[in-house]
C-alpha cells in the first residue's frame, strides 16, 4: 500500500511538473531564438546602412575596418560584396576580394533589394549559422550587400542549459515529494500493518499484541480500537465456549462411569423380561461416554496449536492396516492397500493415525460380511498445486449428496443409521486434517458405498516406495501387490 501512495503521489507531481515545465522551456527557447534572430538582423541592417555610405563615398578602404569592428566579440563571419555581386571584404579572408558570389541565391535576392535570413553549416564559424544577407541601399538603388553569420552555438548551449535548469528543479521537486510522500504515507498505513499483524494472529487464534491506537489517521485509530474491543471479545466467548465444552465433557465421565456401573448392579435383581431394555440404557450410557469423549478430543483440537511436520503417508497406511486387519477379519471383512507410494506429507504428529482410524471404525459399521476396505493412495495435480489424496472406500449402502455434505456437522447421524455412533468422528477427522493444511470430503465411491478421500499437502521430495501389507490372495488378481 506504502509503494502505491508513493507511486501515486509522484505521477501527480510528475504530471503538474511537466505541464508547468515543458511550456515554461518551450515558451523560453522560443524567446531566446527569436531575440537572437531579431538582434542579428537588426545588427546586420544597421552594418549595411554604415557600409552603403561607405560605398557611396567611394571609401571602399574603410570597409574592412567597419567589419572588424562588428565582428569583435560576437564571432561572426560578413561577406560583403558590390552591386554586381563582387567580394569587397571578407572577415575571414575565406573568400577571395573580386569573387563573384552573384550567383548565390541569398546574395542575388539581395541584389535585387530583398533580404533573406536562413540557417545553414558555416565553415568559419565551425557549426550550424543563422545567416542574414541585406541590401545596403538608397531607395531602390542597392549599392552592396552584406552577409552575416552568427554561430547558434551559444545559444542553443543558453537553452539547453534553461532546460538542464529546469530538470535539476524538477529533479529536486520529485525527491522532496517523494519523502514527503514516504512519511505519509507510512503514516497512514502504520496502523494498516498494524491491523493486518493483529488479523493475522487472531485467526491462528490468539492475539498476543493488539494494534496500538496512538498513530495514523484519526479513523484508523478509531477502527484500531474497535477491533481491538472486538477481538478481545470475540476471545472471551470463544475462551468461554471451549472451557464449557471441555469442562463439561470433564465432569460427565465420572458420573457416567458411576451411573454404567449402578445399572450392571442392577441387572441380578430384575425379572429377566427387563434384561433387554436394560441393556438398551447401558448401551446409550456407553454411546453417552463416547461422545463425552468425542467432545474432550474436538475441545483439544481446537485448544493445541501444534505445528504440521513431515510423516510418511505411506507407513502410517501400512500400519493402520496392519492393525485393523484381525477385527475387521472377525467382520468378514477384508482390508486391502493400493495405490501409488505417496511419500512425506504435512500432518500434525499423530493426527494421521487418528483419521484412518475413525474412516475405518466408520467404514467397518456399515461394510457388510464378505466386503473388501480398499485404502488407496494417489497423487493429484500439477507441480504447482500438487496434493495427495488418501481414499478409504467401502461397499456399504453408501450416502445421498445431502448426506455427505451433513456428515460433518456435529452429532449428525443418518435417519436410518441401525449402528452405534456419537456423530463426532469425522468432526475430528475434519479437524484434524485441516490442522495440517489438508481437508476432507466424502464422495460416492463406484459401483456403491463411500469414498472418503483425504487431501493432503506433499512435504516435498520424491516419494519413495513403502512396504506394503499383503492382501488377501481372492483380491490379488485385480490389485497389484507393494
Amino acid at each position: 500500500m506504502t509503494r502505491r501512495l508513493l507511486l501515486s503521489y509522484l505521477s501527480l507531481t510528475m504530471l503538474v511538473l511537466l505541464g508547468l515545465e515543458v511550456p515554461l522551456g518551450y515558451f523560453y527557447a522560443r524567446g531566446e531564438i527569436s531575440r537572437f534572430t531579431g538582434d542579428g538582423r537588426h545588427s546586420a541592417e544597421l552594418l549595411a546602412q554604415a557600409l552603403e555610405v561607405r560605398v557611396e563615398q567611394r571609401a571602399a578602404s574603410d570597409i574592412p575596418e567597419l567589419v572588424a569592428d562588428f565582428i569583435d566579440g560576437n564571432g561572426s563571419h560578413v561577406i560583403v560584396v558590390d552591386d554586381r555581386g563582387k567580394v569587397l571584404a571578407d572577415s575571414d579572408k575565406a573568400t577571395a576580394v573580386g569573387t563573384d558570389l552573384s550567383a548565390e541565391p541569398d546574395i542575388a535576392a539581395a541584389l535585387r533589394d530583398r533580404s533573406l535570413s536562413t540557417t545553414r553549416e558555416d565553415r568559419v564559424v565551425q557549426g550550424d549559422a543563422f545567416t542574414v544577407t541585406v541590401p545596403g541601399s538608397s531607395g531602390s538603388v542597392v549599392r552592396c550587400v552584406v552577409r552575416v553569420s552568427y554561430p547558434v552555438a551559444p545559444v542553443t548551449a543558453k537553452i539547453h542549459g534553461i532546460w538542464m535548469t529546469l530538470g535539476l528543479i524538477g529533479l529536486g521537486v520529485l525527491v522532496a515529494v517523494a519523502a514527503i510522500a514516504f512519511a505519509l504515507a507510512h503514516w497512514v498505513t502504520g496502523p494498516v500493518r498494524a491491523l493486518e499483524r493483529a488479523t493475522a494472529e487472531l485467526a491462528d487464534g490468539s492475539l498476543k499484541a493488539p494494534p496500538t491506537t496512538s498513530q495514523g489517521p484519526p479513523e484508523l485509530r478509531r477502527l484500531a480500537d474497535t477491533f481491538t474491543r472486538t477481538a478481545a471479545r470475540l476471545q472471551h466467548l470463544l475462551q468461554a465456549q471451549r472451557a464449557f465444552a471441555s469442562e463439561a465433557s470433564h465432569q460427565l465421565k465420572t458420573p457416567l462411569t458411576a451411573l454404567r456401573l449402578r445399572l450392571e448392579n442392577f441387572e441380578p435383581y430384575l425379572d429377566p423380561r427387563a434384561h433387554d431394555s436394560l441393556d438398551e440404557a447401558v448401551g446409550e450410557v456407553e454411546r453417552l461416554g463416547r461422545m463425552v469423549h468425542g467432545l474432550l478430543a474436538l475441545a483439544r483440537l481446537e485448544n493445541s496449536a501444534t505445528a504440521p511436520e513431515a510423516t510418511d503417508l505411506d507407513a502410517v497406511v501400512a500400519d493402520r492396516a496392519g492393525t485393523w486387519t484381525a477385527f475387521a477379519a472377525e467382520h468378514y471383512v477384508d482390508i486391502v492397500v493400493t495405490g501409488d507410494p505417496a511419500g512425506q506429507v504435512w500432518a500434525v504428529p499423530g493426527a494421521l493415525e487418528q483419521v484412518i482410524d475413525n474412516l475405518l471404525s466408520n467404514a467397518l459399521r456399515v461394510a457388510p460380511p464378505g466386503t473388501t476396505i480398499t485404502l488407496a493412495t494417489r497423487r493429484s495435480g500439477d507441480q504447482r498445486s500438487d496434493t495427495v489424496e488418501l481414499h478409504v472406500i467401502d461397499q456399504g449402502p453408501g450416502m445421498t449428496e445431502s448426506e455427505r455434505e451433513r456428515a460433518f456437522d456435529r452429532f449428525w447421524r443418518a435417519a436410518d443409521s441401525y449402528h452405534e455412533g456419537t456423530g463426532l468422528g469425522l468432526p475430528i477427522v475434519r479437524q484434524l486434517t485441516r490442522a495440517g493444511g489438508g481437508d476432507v470430503v466424502l464422495e460416492a465411491a463406484p459401483g456403491g458405498g463411500l469414498d472418503a478421500v483425504v487431501r493432503l499437502r506433499p512435504a516435498g521430495g520424491q516419494p519413495t516406495a513403502a512396504p506394503r501389507r499383503p492382501r488377501p490372495a481372492e483380491q490379488e488378481e485385480w490389485v497389484s501387490v507393494f
